[in-house]
This record gives C-alpha cells, structure tokens and sequence, in this order.
C-alpha cells in the first residue's frame, strides 16, 4: 500500500505511533520525546505538558522522517545534529564519534590529577568532536589543552563546539596521534582510542555502523593504537607525567600489562559508573622531561 501523506496529530498519538515504530530500541520512549522535541521546536519537558496539542502537518513530516531513520539505525545524535556530554551541548556529525557517558570516567580521571592552579599543558589523543579536550578546558580554565586528530573535518566540529562554548584555552591539530606534536611534551596525555577488535560484530549492530570506522575499531584485538599511545608516551610526556586512556569491557588486564612494560609507575584501573572496568592511568618515571 502506498503511504498517506502526514497529517496533523496530536503530541500524544505522534509519541505512540513513533514507541510503536521504535520498539526495537532499547530506550524508544525516551527517543521519541527528543527527536519530537527536535522537530517541533520544543522542549521534552513541554510535550509531556501539553500532550492534546495538535502538531502541524510539517512538524508531523518532519518527525516521521526522523523516526523512520532512527529505526534504521542512525544514532539520535546525528539526527538532531547535538549530543551533551560533561553538561556541555556539543555538536556531532556523522564524521565524529557520538561521545558516550561512560567516556566521563576518563575526564573525572584527568581532573583528579589536575589541581587548580598551576599552567599544566595537556594533550587529547584522537579527540573527535572535542568533547574531552572542551570538558577538561570548561574545568580548568587555567590549563592549555591541545586536541589532535587525523580527520579534519571531525576538528572543524571540535572548533565550532569551542567557538559556541567560548573557550580560549584549547588548540586543535591535525595529524595522527603524536605527528601532530612531535617534538612536544605535556602534563597529562589522554586519549578515548578506537579498541573495538576489526570482525568484532558489534560494529554491526545499534548505532556503530553509521559511526566513522577509523573511530572504532584498531586490529585483531582492538589494541592496535593503544599500542601505538603507549609506546610514544614517554617522549611526549613531562617528568612524571600521568597517561589515561579508555579501553573496552575486556581489555583493562591487557592495558595494564602494556603500560607495566612500557616502565610506567602507579599503573591503575578504574570503573565507570556502571561499575564496568574503561580507564586505566599511570605516571611516567622521575626522569628528565
């Protein structure tokens, strides 16, 4: 049967045909308030209020477009072009990695270990739409944060979310891992790397397919440029400096075996909030630096 054209319907009837269309969502509810949201111009808080009002023929097309991609698989990110992370609204697109809650495990990490006060200099590793580099430079506005990455189109995102939060403490690089600052040398270097082994067929399920696959996955056991972090750490890290990294469910006892080797001090893992092993630290030697 063809289909009809829109017609205007009540907030109320537009949530329930998109939670029946997004069943197969995890959270379809939730989605089909937000990308309503998006589509109408409003808050969530306001649809919830007002469910009997009616909404426009156009906001009506505009919001089955969304949900008919949505249960495609494009991530709710991408379709309303925004994604908060550390309560900082951030531009996404499809060239960034969509920033995920358990990442800020890594940014209360890196704050632990930077004070208040003080100029530390400190490099974000592969920083995508900028959302750790900008959550660590929005806290310590005394800090200079240096965000590289090797997709120029993910750091003009990274410079316009700069540009809309107003931040002045953040440099953006292009180049891959430490090209981009090879004879630098900083406080405190972190890094969300890709760790999703190549094969793994997660990166063909939910969101992931439509996420950039450089972003993703890292070799046969997704260690590849964790390796690749490790090993050039110590030339671009001041005397005892601290390393942190992301790393997927499996992979801490791994990662820590990396940094033992590599002769890093105070080597650690630590829990998201689900209580699920993604960030391991570790300091560099008292050595010239």
């Amino acid at each position: 049967m063809p289909e009809t054209d829109p017609v205007e319907k009540s907030i109320a009837i537009a949530l329930a045909d998109a939670r029946e269309k997004l069943s197969g969502q995890l959270d379809a509810g939730r989605e089909a308030e937000i990308l309503l949201g998006h589509a109408a111009g409003v808050s969530r808080s306001q649809l919830l209020a007002h469910p009997e009002r009616l909404l426009s023929v156009d906001q009506c097309a505009v919001f089955e477009n969304l949900v008919g991609r949505r249960a495609d698989g494009e991530p709710v990110a991408y379709l309303i072009g925004c994604r908060e992370f550390w309560s900082l609204p951030l531009k996404v697109t499809p060239a960034t990695l969509v920033p995920r809650p358990e990442t800020e495990t890594l940014v209360e990490q890196a704050l632990i270990r930077l004070p208040p006060g003080g100029k530390p200099e400190v490099l974000d590793l592969g920083t995508g739409c900028g959302a750790i580099a900008l959550a660590i430079a929005s806290e310590r506005i005394h800090c200079r944060v240096t965000g590289t990455d090797l997709a120029g189109e993910a750091l003009q995102v990274a410079r316009e979310n700069q540009d809309r939060l107003a931040l002045h403490n953040v440099d953006w690089v292009q180049g891959s891992w430490y090209q981009a600052v090879a004879h630098r040398k900083f406080d405190l270097i972190v890094s969300n790397p890709p760790y999703v082994a190549d094969g793994d067929p997660h990166l063909v399920q939910g969101d992931l397919p439509h996420e950039p696959a450089l972003a993703l996955a890292s070799g046969s056991d997704g260690l590849d440029a964790i390796r690749q972090i490790v090993d050039g750490a110590p030339s671009h890290l001041k005397k005892s400096g601290w390393l942190l990294l992301e790393h997927g469910f499996d992979q801490q006892k791994s990662v820590l075996e990396l940094l033992i080797a590599a002769g890093f001090d105070k080597v650690c893992g630590h829990k998201d909030l689900a209580g699920i092993p993604r960030v391991v630290s570790a300091k560099a030697q008292d050595g010239p630096g």
